[in-house]
C-alpha cells in the first residue's frame, strides 16, 4: 500500500437483524469470522463469498481485502458486501 492509501482500521457493523451498528477495530492479522450483536446476541457470520463480517455487514473492508483493492494483493477480491457493488 502507499501512503497516500493507509489501512482504515475502524469498521461500523450494523446488524441485518435488529440494525444495531457498532464501530469496532479489525484485526490486522486474520479474518474476523464471527460476530456477536451487541444489540439482540445474532452471532453474524459473513456471507457466501465474504471473507470476514466485516465484508459483509461493515462500512470498510478488512485490511486483507483493502490491501488487495490498493493493488499490493496479486488477485481481485470478490465481495458482496455493501461496498462491494
Amino acid at each position: 500500500m502507499s501512503d497516500a492509501e493507509p489501512l482504515q482500521l475502524q469498521s461500523t457493523i450494523t446488524c441485518p437483524h435488529c440494525a444495531e451498528a457498532r464501530t469496532e477495530t479489525m484485526p490486522t492479522d486474520a479474518c474476523q469470522v464471527f460476530y456477536e450483536c451487541q444489540g439482540c446476541q445474532t452471532m453474524l457470520r459473513p456471507h457466501e463469498g465474504d471473507c470476514c463480517v466485516f465484508c459483509s455487514f461493515g462500512t470498510v473492508a478488512c485490511p486483507p481485502i483493502q490491501e488487495q483493492q490498493y493493488g499490493k494483493g496479486k488477485e481481485e477480491p470478490t465481495m458482496n458486501g455493501p461496498y462491494h457493488e
